[in-house]
């Protein structure tokens, strides 16, 4: 089983982000606290390890891993372009619940699953969550629950569903609800909602009001 890590104590806060950091060098997964639900965590850039995340889920590369990031201005390096439709939705959302797919630059020896060019990519309103990711990059991360099964909102119930298959638990703490991130897609003419989640449609549309659903 997994070693866990009570992140209100300064300490082992320390402790839990070091170990993590760690595990996630040598290929092994992670769980984690985000701003929506407890997150299962993988190196972006080792194919090995997204696939053990995914294994992990039960869940097949038709689904492809979104990527965490800890500042906004590494989105830049990770996609072709960024169209101001997309900026205008990180302005206002981002550290938050919303998920923004975008073509991913070509150059980045990543496999996330089958996403066909494009890369979900999410800025979480967490500081356990984006302590973790300045210090590794990037991550692939996906709801820390078998495929079909509840999101977890507490670190017990991420261990419960994934606890065998990973090597770190960082506690957080209780979700405050359990709505995944709403997902907008920002490759074509008019950005399309992909899911709907922890930031409504009407929210999206006070900034994009040509927003497809």
């Amino acid at each position: 089983m997994a070693d866990v890590f009570d992140c209100s104590d300064p300490d082992a806060r320390a402790a839990g982000l070091d170990a993590a950091a760690a595990a996630l060098s040598r290929g092994d997964l992670v769980l984690l606290p985000t701003d929506t639900v407890y997150g299962v965590a993988a190196d972006a850039f080792s194919p090995a390890a997204v696939m053990s995340l995914l294994a992990a889920k039960n869940r097949g590369r038709t689904m492809p891993v979104p990527v965490l990031i800890g500042e906004a201005s590494t989105l830049a390096g990770l996609v072709l372009r960024t169209p101001e439709v997309a900026l205008r939705l990180a302005e206002s959302f981002w550290p938050g619940g919303l998920t923004l797919v975008l073509e991913h630059a070509p150059s980045l020896a990543w496999d996330l699953g089958d996403a066909e060019g494009t890369v979900a990519v999410r800025l979480p309103d967490d500081p356990v969550a984006r302590d973790l990711l300045r210090r590794t990059g990037p991550l692939a991360v996906s709801s820390a629950n078998r495929s079909g099964r509840p999101a977890a909102t507490t670190a017990e119930a991420a261990v419960a569903q994934l606890g065998a298959q990973a090597a770190v638990v960082l506690d957080g703490g209780p979700r405050q609800g359990s709505a995944p991130s709403t997902i907008v897609d920002c490759t074509g003419p008019t950005p399309r909602v992909l899911r709907i989640g922890a930031v409504s449609v009407d929210e999206l549309r006070e900034v994009v009001p040509d927003l497809t659903d």
